[in-house]
């Protein structure tokens, strides 16, 4: 009897450790009373660097799109301050999201630029990273948004650089080569918020505290206009 009690109580403690082990291992990706799915793909303006968690522009967007539609949503971001194009691959291809969300964002690139990669890396792994977004939104190019890439050129870290306006013209590059793709592959929208990010020298608000990401304030701006496609495709 002693012997039975001692292995039920070891094979208890197995699964009680296993249990905790996968859930302290595995974020989040389906709230069984969650309305919508949204999956955040990107690097540090997607993870919010140098703003807190509910500042970045995915949980404000999430915000906003509960209130708007009288919904809860299930929000999950894959994303780190310094990731590349290749970067973010290895991470999907780690983390194997679902296929089953209802809105994808994808904002990536400055880091191929900042690290001065070739521009071919981003013109094969954007289209991938496209792909991937779309596949994640169950097929349905209809639910996915991709953002531009904020200018770094124009914050106080910026400035210190040999030549801001070729951060301005390379970031533009980028740019016109994602929004040129998602429009070929007929996605929801590409949503220009660089406009915004290039009034931070004239408006320090605009300006994380480590003078180089966007502050809440700028990424509030995004989400004003993120929401307006976002609210289209959940409705």
């Amino acid at each position: 009897m002693i012997k039975t009690f001692s292995i039920l109580t070891l094979l208890s403690s197995f699964f009680l450790f296993l249990n905790c082990s996968v859930q302290k291992g595995t974020v989040k990706d389906k709230d069984s009373t969650s309305d919508y799915k949204y999956l955040a793909l990107g690097d540090s303006y997607t993870i919010g660097e140098s703003v807190c968690d509910t500042c970045r522009f995915p949980e404000q967007l999430k915000k906003e799109l509960d209130q708007r539609l009288n919904e809860q949503g299930d929000l999950k971001i894959i994303a780190k301050t310094g990731w590349t194009t290749t970067d973010l691959l290895n991470a999907i291809a780690q983390q194997k999201p679902s296929n089953k969300y209802d809105l994808v964002t994808l904002l990536i690139g400055v880091n191929n630029q900042y690290q001065g990669q070739p521009f071919s890396t981003y013109e094969k792994e954007f289209p991938e990273l496209l792909s991937k977004a779309i596949q994640f939104a169950g097929g349905n190019k209809d639910n996915v948004i991709v953002v531009s890439i904020p200018d770094y050129a124009f914050t106080p870290f910026g400035q210190t650089k040999n030549n801001p306006s070729k951060i301005s013209e390379e970031l533009g590059q980028y740019d016109a080569y994602a929004k040129n793709i998602s429009e070929k592959e007929g996605v929801a929208a590409f949503v220009n918020i660089t406009p915004i990010t290039r009034k931070g020298l004239e408006d320090e608000t605009l300006v994380a505290s480590d003078g180089l990401h966007p502050s809440k304030e700028a990424y509030n701006q995004f989400v004003k206009l993120l929401s307006v496609k976002a609210v289209e495709i959940l409705k």
